[in-house]
């Protein structure tokens, strides 16, 4: 081995401490954006395998009633590749020790033969009996909730009719990856279920004999989908067809598409932000720690090596370090991708793993290491080449400070020797200083963004859950009924206050922005569930127009004037223009809210409800659920408790889960910058702090003098990470931001003092690291030139 890969070796096994911290930080820059590439890409990979196994349809068309030859023309549609029709109805679950009836969709399957579309995944038991007519499948999450196993009986109503099912089997499959009930935000699996029954069966129960109530069908490669849905709408429409529909607004592939689009948004802006963090820290690190190496390269000059030698040296040393942090943070996102892809498997229930990342994650992650190492590396050589051995072997002449900033006189009075020092050195090198402030701040700039986004997520539900939904229990109806039904409910004994709702499911367009989903009409002063402005006050529903969410205004692209196209996809269907009144800060959904009265005008329906907001009184409420049990009228009853709980856990397991993972990552890449920097400072000033001790410097005020500018800068680098915090903090919420929850970047004071506290404790912890150094200097060798 020559003398300069001896050498090498030696700088690594002296520096292993502070190596292996600016490795660290490298490695999670590095492994956050492996990480996140490899879930967001087996995420998306295992769907697509999973749709495509089980044959998921590409177009929904439900109706009210359609014969079953209709779906020998909807076959014979340009571009349709195969039909499925099924009967699709919703239920109500009974259970033992259950004081609410659980909502439930139950689907058909055709009677001895797999389904041509929509197939399902066995998970226990067997297929149905086409014989039987009392059996069924249960969605093994459900199942799974409530300890339910093939061979359990269940008491069902089934369009009002009470029957009694048996369990022979336990089921997933890709149209109910994200099994949520109608009207809620987030799946609970003990509070919603699915069934799957023999055709026969289903059709008795809906009086869909001979009929069908929703068309599946798969398109052809070359298939237009506009019109596909247009052909399939005017077949349906003497049916009552509610308006056909692609794949992309199917309720499940929408909400897991939506959560994978919130991973990659995130795995798209916030490990590039973590690395140019890193990559930028990385650069002010080697710069300055080659910097320290001044006398050995002008020794190394002196005994004849090259210019171009001592750059590979240099660089064989600042790549050693980048490029094993780099590799290792490529192990550890491999791991950490697929550990987080198996946690989601879980959450989506998908049944198969496809793992994979790309190639191009691997190749940004050590390339930019490489790059930000050899570029504070060469560029510090390139002043040290210019200098003569003699003058390199020498320490650096002492700074003119003739003209610099002095201290004033009663600030010389008030400071001890040791301080002065402090201040002079800080006032004397004032880039130095701004680069290392700089460097601290950023670390802290990444923590507040992760506290401000933890506290952001609970913000989302005290929000959403304490000012906007104010009610207890929320029933709806199996169709809109009069509001006689209203007035029934709020009869009931332990109802304190009832707001009748009207949900209308609808196309919004604007221009060529469209968006699928549900008018929300409410009462004109609502106190139960309100729509509320960016000051979190209730708005007030007016008669003459519409009020939008705000995400749904950025969908469409309106405001406030501008006139919304409401195509109504049930009753009489009428097409609306409807000017938009105002715009609603909800965190929530994308909904759109009318007053109810006017929204029943418009549709020529008036007096009709889709359901009903409780206040409720706590201590009679087991007589309340008793009661709403007996009710065959009702599609479903939720409790506002049960939607936060779900949501919180939707929000702990889902795409805001990384969130932890990130706040991690944060944290030890603070801790990893504030002590390279006390070790910089120390390698820098070994000859200084020995030279201090020699002309009579206790230990404790040799270690104040290095400590000492530690701690100043530190002080002086929290206002600028909060600053830094602020802005990072706006750019990683947005990228957690998805079309089913909105995460808001406001100023929360505890993330900034918590990030404060972790950047001081990783400065105490650093300092003490370092005053054990300087305890221990062995003061003839530091003031000896090494090597």
């Amino acid at each position: 081995m020559s003398p300069l890969g001896r050498k090498l070796l030696r700088d690594l096994r002296r520096m292993k401490g502070q190596a292996a911290a600016i490795a660290l930080v490298i490695a999670l820059g590095v492994q956050l954006l492996v990480m996140m590439d490899g879930l967001v890409n087996s995420l998306e990979e295992t769907r697509r395998a999973y749709y495509e196994r089980y044959r998921l349809a590409e177009v929904f068309a439900p109706a009210k009633r359609a014969p079953r030859h209709v779906l020998r023309d909807i076959a014979a549609i340009p571009g349709v590749a195969a039909v499925e029709g099924r009967i699709n109805g919703g239920a109500l679950i009974d259970l033992p020790g259950v004081d609410l009836p659980v909502t439930a969709r139950a689907f058909s399957l055709p009677a001895g033969r797999a389904p041509r579309l929509n197939d399902i995944h066995l998970t226990d038991g067997r297929r149905l009996d086409p014989t039987r007519d009392d059996e069924v499948l249960l969605l093994r999450g459900f199942a799974r909730a409530h300890g339910l196993r093939p061979g359990a009986r269940l008491a069902a109503t089934v369009n009002g009719a009470r029957r009694t099912l048996s369990v022979v089997g336990l089921a997933e499959a890709p149209e109910v990856l994200y099994a949520v009930a109608p009207g809620a935000m987030a799946p609970d699996d003990a509070r919603f279920a699915v069934l799957w029954m023999n055709q026969e069966a289903l059709a008795a129960a809906f009086d869909l004999k001979g009929a069908f109530n929703e068309a599946l069908l798969a398109l052809a490669h070359d298939a237009r989908l506009p019109a596909v849905l247009d052909r399939v709408d005017r077949l349906l429409d003497a049916y009552g067809g509610l308006g056909a529909y692609g794949l992309t607004d199917q309720a499940s592939n929408r909400f897991v598409t939506e959560e994978i689009a919130g991973l990659r948004a995130s795995a798209t802006s916030v490990p590039p932000l973590f690395l140019a963090v890193a990559a930028f820290l990385l650069y002010i690190v080697i710069s300055r720690m080659i910097q320290s190496e001044r006398e050995q390269i002008g020794l190394m000059k002196a005994f004849g090596y090259s210019g171009l030698e001592i750059a590979t040296h240099y660089a064989q040393f600042t790549l050693a370090i980048a490029t094993g942090g780099a590799l290792l943070g490529c192990l550890l996102g491999v791991l950490g991708g697929r550990s987080m892809a198996e946690l989601y498997l879980d959450y989506f229930k998908f049944p198969f793993l496809v793992f994979r990342i790309n190639p191009a994650a691997f190749a940004i992650g050590i390339a930019t290491s490489i790059l930000a190492a050899s570029a504070g590396g060469m560029i510090v050589l390139r002043q040290v080449f210019a200098l003569t051995p003699a003058t390199a072997m020498r320490p650096p002449a002492p700074a003119d400070y003739s003209r610099s900033a002095r201290l004033g006189a009663a600030l010389t009075r008030l400071l001890d020797q040791p301080s002065r020092m402090v201040a002079r050195r800080l006032i004397r090198q004032p880039m130095r200083a701004g680069a290392a402030v700089l460097g601290i701040a950023a670390g802290m700039a990444l923590a507040v963004a992760m506290l401000t986004v933890m506290s952001a997520f609970d913000r989302v539900i005290e929000l959403s859950f304490g000012v906007i939904d104010r009610s207890d229990v929320t029933v709806t109806f199996i169709e809109p009924l009069g509001d006689a039904a209203a007035y029934r409910l709020r009869r009931l004994p332990g109802v304190i206050a009832a707001e009748p709702f009207r949900a209308v499911p609808a196309l919004l367009r604007h221009g060529r922005q469209t968006y699928r989903g549900t008018l929300q009409g409410l009462v004109a002063e609502p106190e139960l569930n309100r729509a509320v402005g960016a000051d979190a006050q209730p708005i007030r529903l007016r008669a003459d127009g519409i009020i939008l969410s705000r995400p749904l205004a950025d969908i469409l692209r309106i405001g406030p004037g501008d006139v919304l196209t409401v195509a109504v996809r049930e009753g009489r269907r009428p097409e609306l223009h409807v000017p938009v009144v105002a715009v609603a800060e909800t965190l929530l959904g994308a909904p759109a809210y009318f007053e109810i009265g006017a929204l029943n005008r418009a549709m020529r329906e008036p007096n009709r409800v889709s359901g009903v907001h409780l206040r409720i009184d706590s201590a009679a409420s087991a007589g309340l659920y008793r009661a709403l049990r007996g009710m065959p009228m009702l599609a479903g009853v939720s409790l506002r408790l049960d939607a936060r709980d779900a949501l919180k856990r939707l929000m702990d397991t889902g795409a805001g889960a990384i969130r932890y993972v990130m706040g991690a990552m944060a944290a030890v890449i603070t801790f990893g910058i504030v002590y390279n920097s006390a070790r910089i400072a120390f390698a820098e000033r070994a000859r200084d702090l020995a030279s201090l001790r020699v002309i009579g410097f206790t230990r404790g005020e040799a270690a104040f003098v290095l400590l000492g500018e530690l701690a100043v800068i530190t002080l002086l680098a929290l206002p600028v990470g909060a600053m830094l915090g602020y802005a990072l903090a706006g750019a990683i919420a947005r990228g957690f931001s998805t079309d089913l929850y909105q995460v808001p970047a406001s100023f929360t004071p505890e993330a900034y003092g918590l990030a404060a506290i972790a950047v001081l404790v990783a400065a105490l912890a650093s300092g003490w690291l370092v005053k054990r150094d300087v305890d221990r200097i062995d003061l003839v060798t530091a003031l000896k030139v090494r090597e």
